[in-house]
């Protein structure tokens, strides 16, 4: 019932994610806005992911992760309400930033209930049910959108989320208590925090329209981040887990992953493009060719996590993202002309890649911290995560407005398959001395 309950509320968040997108468009029809301000439904909740997971995995140390996890359940789904009844588009924006803050804790304590569920013996299990999970939803979320609304109004997509969150919510009792830190929240520092993720977002997100205004966000973000780092280094739990990131293990791991997911983001962005505006594909073919990605992650993820128990984690990290990156350019690369199943083909290669990339990774991140900091390291993997996301967008932006010749689309797609490389080089880097596989000649 606890897995179930973890589970459940991970479902809740990704499939709320993948069903909101698909209705932009409508949304914006009825609520009378530009389709460019309703992407602020998308924008108000990535913000409060990236301003609440370290928040979230903060306060569980002191409150206890099931307190937490529960009460973001709760805001979660009272915000799916008020989102269905949002009377203009500012409570809409509104509702969604307040459901983002919910997910954040959702995401930040996931997987460390599901450590302190099942033992750590069985992590890598965890973690690859987890992937399943999330990789299905995000298949299924699009669909279900639609579905919804072909016989139905836009609130019903919010209103879904109700039976689910209660579901949730109850299950959520049978969590188990873990003892809370007795260390006092530094208030100071969570609004720093939050302000300084708030601000380099917008930086992200600007960067390709105001260049100038982006770096000024940027430069205020880094003050904010300086701040941070004086007040929290010194610290036994800091709010930013410092602890963690002096370990090697760890800190490559978190980097790893934000090359892996600039590249998974940066790559399922530029596809659709490419499909559609370059190679005429229609929105069904589209999309049908778009799930061979997640379903792909969906297959590979259990059979990796037994892997994971007799092979270095780094060499499987190394392996995956090299068949992400080989899959990007492929994509990128092929003369394609009259099919487009090579493409197919290419986005299922990515999502084997990515699967044997993250279910080690994230146990090997796991691992590499203590079970009382298990909070902090899954809002640091949640931050990599988002960050790496919001960075992917912003590639596919950038790449779009060069000046270069080729294909923007393809272009976009080559340079999201030199990030899965840099993801490659910094896996192999933590393989240990005696299983390190030889280079190919010539690098």
């Amino acid at each position: 019932m606890a897995t179930t309950a973890v589970l459940g509320a991970m479902a809740l968040v990704v499939l709320d994610a993948g069903i909101t997108n698909i209705a932009l468009p409508t949304i914006a029809r009825s609520l009378d806005v530009s389709p460019a301000a309703s992407i602020l439904v998308a924008s108000a909740y990535q913000l409060a992911l990236l301003m609440g997971l370290l928040p979230a995995a903060h306060l569980a140390e002191r409150f206890g992760q099931r307190r937490i996890f529960v009460s973001g359940v709760a805001i979660f789904t009272a915000a799916s309400a008020l989102a269905a009844f949002a009377r203009n588009f500012d409570m809409l924006v509104a509702a969604r930033f307040m459901q983002g803050l919910g997910g954040a804790a959702i995401l930040a304590l996931g997987i460390a209930l599901l450590r302190f569920t099942l033992g750590s013996d069985r992590l890598g299990s965890a973690i690859a049910w987890n992937a399943l999970n999330v990789a299905l939803c995000a298949a299924a979320g699009p669909t279900i959108g639609a579905l919804v609304l072909t016989y139905a109004d836009w609130p019903w997509l919010f209103l879904v989320n109700l039976p689910l969150g209660v579901v949730v919510m109850a299950a959520s009792r049978a969590l188990p208590k873990i003892a809370s830190g007795e260390g006092k929240i530094d208030a100071v520092s969570i609004v720093l925090y939050a302000t300084g993720a708030g601000l380099l977002f917008l930086a992200f997100e600007l960067v390709a329209i105001d260049a100038l205004t982006a770096a000024g966000l940027g430069v205020l973000a880094i003050i904010a981040f300086a701040v941070i780092v004086r007040r929290e280094a010194p610290k036994a739990m800091p709010l930013v887990p410092f602890d963690l990131l002096s370990h090697r293990p760890f800190r490559l791991a978190v980097a790893a992953s934000v090359c892996c997911f600039v590249a998974q983001s940066a790559g399922l962005i530029a596809l659709p493009f490419y499909l559609q505006l370059e190679l005429s594909t229609s929105t069904l073919a589209t999309g049908i060719l778009l799930a061979c990605w997640p379903i792909a992650v969906a297959l590979t993820s259990p059979w990796v996590s037994r892997l994971a128990l007799r092979h270095d984690a780094g060499l499987l990290c190394g392996a995956g993202a090299t068949i992400l990156c080989a899959g990007l350019a492929s994509a990128a690369l092929l003369p394609i002309h009259t099919s487009v199943v090579p493409l197919g083909l290419c986005a299922m290669a990515c999502g084997i890649g990515f699967g044997f990339f993250q279910v080690p990774n994230n146990r090997n991140l796991f691992l590499a911290a203590s079970p009382e900091r298990s909070s902090a390291a899954g809002g640091m993997q949640g931050t990599a995560r988002l960050i790496g996301q919001t960075a992917g967008g912003v590639l596919v932006t950038l790449m779009f407005t060069s000046p270069l010749g080729m294909p923007k689309s393809q272009l976009a797609l080559a340079v999201a398959a030199l990030f899965a490389l840099a993801a490659a080089f910094v896996s192999l880097s933590r393989v240990a001395p005696g299983n390190r596989p030889p280079l190919p000649s010539g690098i």
